[in-house]
C-alpha cells in the first residue's frame, strides 16, 4: 500500500461503521437450526406462542408479569426465541449461534421462582450478547473471524458474570461487522467471515449498520428482548437507529470490558439494545458495575445505579434545558433533519426549553487524532487480549493479519485488510504522538466540546439526529453512510450517548440522539424514556424485501 493510500484511510472510513458484505459461509456455520422463511412482504412467521401471547414485542415488565402469574415460564419464553430464530434468522443473519444450554438455564431459573427465589427484573429473561463477548460455556467467541473459531473461552466476561448472577438466560451471540468494523475502510456494515451479511428487518436489502448490527437486528426481528453490543464509535447508536431500537452507549468505565474483544481502551463500552427504553434501563442496571479486571470501573464506583428504571419519567421533559447540536450534524440526510426537527417539536410540546442552536465546539478537528489513537490501541489492546486466551489458534494481530492472507478466499473476498495493516506498524503506547494524539481529543471533546457548551447554555442533554435512512447494502463500493458524525463527540469524549426511534423514511427507520456529560446516564434516561413516551413511533419490522418507496 502506498503513503497516499494509507494517509486516505481517513477516520471518517472508520464511522461508516461496517465489514464488508456476502452471503454466509458454511464453515463451522450458525448452531441454530434454520428452518421456513416468510415470503416477500408478508412479515414474519407466527412460532408458538406461550401463554396465549405473541413474544416478539413483550416488554421486560410483561415478560416478568406472565412469569409472576404463571402464564409463562423461562422456559417457554426461552422455546418461543429459539423456535422465532429458527424460523426467521434465514431472512437476517442476525444470530452466529445459540446457547445449547438455554432451555436447561431457564429450566433452572424457574426453579428458583418457584422456589421464591427471583434474582430481580431480568431472572428468566432471554438476552442475546454480541460475539466479541466472552462467555465461558459451549458457544465460541469469534468477533465474527473464522480465526477463532472453536476457540472458546475459560473465563466469562464480567458482562456475562453479570447478567448470569442477574438471572438472564444467555440465549446466543449474534453477527456483528468483523472485528467491530476495525479491519477495513470498504466494508459493508454487518459482515463477518463466520456469519455472512445482517440484513435490516424493515427492509432486507437496507444495512443494520454496524458494528453491533446483528444485537440491533435481532431485538427489532423480535429474537429476545434485550441484547448487548459494543461500541467504540457509533457500534451500538447507528445500528439501534438503523433497526428502530433503543440503544444506550454508557459513559466509559460504567461497564466492564474485561473479557470483550477490543479495539481501544479508551473509547470501547458494551451497552444495553432494546426496543424500549424501560428495557434498556433495566438491562443498564444488571451489566453496570466495577471490575477489578477493568480500571476504568474504579472511576465508576461513585456513579453506578443498582436500578437506572427509577429515572423512567414520562414528564421527564418538563422545564429540561435541551440544546440542538446543529453545525455538521445536520445537513447530510434531508429525511434524517426532517424527523430530527419533528423530534425536538415533540420535546417542546412535552414542555422542554429548546436551545437552538448549541453546537459542540471542534467537531471535526480531532477525527484524525481519534483514528491514530484507535490504531495504536488496537495493536496493543488487542495482542494483550489475544495473548490471554490460552485456548485461541491466533495470539496476536500480527497472527490474525497472517490467517486473512492465508485464508484471503474466505475472510477478504470483497475487502482486505489494511486498517490490521496500519495498526501493526504503529509503536508502543509510550511514543509521544499516540501520548499527543490522545490528549487532544480528550481536551477538545471533553472540556473544550461537550462540557463547554453545556456550561455555557446550562443544558441537560444535547440533541441531533443519530444519522439518515440505511443505505442499500453494496457488496462491490462499500457503505455509503449517510449523515453527520452524531456519536463521534460522545465516543472520544467517553461520555454517553442514547438512541431513541424517531420515525420512519420510505419504511427505514431513524434515530435521535441524546447526548451529555460524563456519567449522566440518569438524566439522560429520563429524559429519553420521556420523548419515548410522548411519540410512541417505534413499530414492528414487516421483513420486507426494500424500502416502501411509493411514500415518505
Amino acid at each position: 500500500m502506498s503513503e497516499r493510500e494509507e494517509q486516505g484511510l481517513s477516520r471518517r472510513t472508520f464511522l461508516q461503521y461496517g465489514a464488508a458484505g456476502a452471503l454466509g459461509l458454511a464453515l463451522d456455520g450458525p448452531a441454530v437450526r434454520l428452518g421456513p422463511v416468510p415470503a416477500a412482504g408478508q412479515g414474519p412467521v407466527a412460532v408458538s406462542s406461550p401463554g396465549g401471547q405473541q413474544l416478539e414485542e413483550a416488554t421486560v415488565a410483561e415478560l416478568q408479569e406472565g412469569m409472576r402469574t404463571g402464564r409463562l415460564t423461562s422456559r417457554s419464553v426461552t422455546e418461543y426465541y429459539l423456535g422465532r430464530i429458527h424460523q426467521l434468522d434465514p431472512k437476517l443473519r442476525a444470530v452466529l449461534e445459540t446457547n445449547p444450554e438455554a432451555v436447561s438455564i431457564a429450566e433452572a431459573l424457574d426453579a428458583e421462582r418457584k422456589a421464591g427465589k427471583v434474582r430481580g427484573p431480568l431472572h428468566g429473561i432471554p438476552v442475546l450478547i454480541k460475539d466479541n463477548i466472552d462467555t465461558a460455556d459451549r458457544m465460541a467467541t469469534t468477533a465474527g473471524s473464522l480465526a477463532l473459531v472453536g476457540a472458546r473461552p475459560k473465563q466469562d466476561s464480567h458482562v456475562a458474570e453479570r447478567l448470569r448472577a442477574a438471572g438472564a438466560v444467555i440465549l446466543g451471540k449474534t453477527n456483528l461487522s468483523e472485528w467491530a468494523n476495525f479491519r477495513s475502510s470498504h466494508s459493508s456494515s454487518g459482515w463477518s467471515g463466520r456469519g455472512g451479511q445482517c440484513a435490516n428487518p424493515y427492509a432486507l436489502d437496507r444495512s443494520p449498520c454496524g458494528s453491533s448490527s446483528g444485537s440491533g437486528a435481532a431485538v427489532a426481528a423480535g429474537f429476545a428482548a434485550l441484547a448487548v453490543g459494543t461500541e467504540t464509535d457509533g457500534s451500538i447508536v447507528c445500528p439501534s437507529s438503523a433497526n428502530s431500537v433503543v440503544g444506550i452507549k454508557p459513559t466509559v468505565g460504567l461497564v466492564s470490558r474485561s473479557g470483550i474483544v477490543p479495539i481501544a481502551h479508551s473509547q470501547d463500552t458494551a451497552g444495553p439494545m432494546a426496543r424500549t427504553v424501560a428495557d434498556a434501563a433495566a438491562l443498564l442496571g444488571a451489566l453496570a458495575g466495577p471490575d477489578p479486571r477493568d480500571v476504568a470501573t474504579a472511576e465508576a464506583r461513585a456513579h453506578i445505579e443498582a436500578d437506572y428504571t427509577k429515572y423512567l419519567d414520562a414528564g421527564g421533559l418538563k422545564g429540561a434545558r435541551i440544546g440542538v447540536a446543529r453545525k455538521k450534524l445536520f445537513g447530510s440526510s434531508t429525511h434524517g433533519d426532517r424527523l430530527a426537527e419533528e423530534a425536538i417539536a415533540a420535546m417542546k410540546a412535552a414542555g422542554a426549553v429548546i436551545v437552538d442552536p448549541a453546537d459542540i465546539p471542534h467537531l471535526g478537528e480531532y477525527d484524525d487524532s481519534e483514528f491514530d489513537v484507535l490504531l495504536y490501541e488496537f495493536k496493543a489492546d488487542l495482542n494483550a487480549y489475544l495473548a490471554s486466551r490460552a485456548e485461541s489458534p491466533i495470539r496476536s494481530l500480527a497472527d490474525a493479519i497472517r490467517f486473512n492472507d492465508e485464508h484471503a478466499a474466505q475472510e477478504m473476498p470483497y475487502f482486505g485488510q489494511e486498517i490490521f495493516l496500519q495498526a501493526q506498524k504503529k509503536g508502543p503506547l509510550t511514543e509521544p504522538k499516540y501520548r499527543a494524539a490522545l490528549a487532544k481529543g480528550h481536551r477538545l471533546s471533553r472540556t473544550q466540546g461537550i462540557d463547554a457548551v453545556m456550561t455555557r447554555h446550562r443544558l441537560d442533554a444535547l440533541v441531533a439526529p443519530t444519522g439518515g435512512p440505511a443505505w442499500v447494502i453494496d457488496l462491490v463500493d462499500s457503505d455509503h453512510f449517510v449523515g453527520g458524525s452524531t456519536s463521534t463527540p460522545a465516543a472520544v469524549a467517553g461520555y454517553p450517548h442514547i438512541t431513541v426511534p424517531a420515525g420512519y423514511a420510505f419504511g427505514v427507520p431513524v434515530g435521535m440522539s441524546f447526548i451529555g456529560r460524563a456519567w449522566s446516564e440518569p438524566t439522560l434516561i429520563r429524559l429519553a424514556y420521556a420523548y419515548e413516551q410522548a411519540t410512541k413511533l417505534r413499530r414492528p419490522p414487516r421483513f420486507l424485501e426494500t424500502a416502501e418507496l411509493g411514500r415518505r
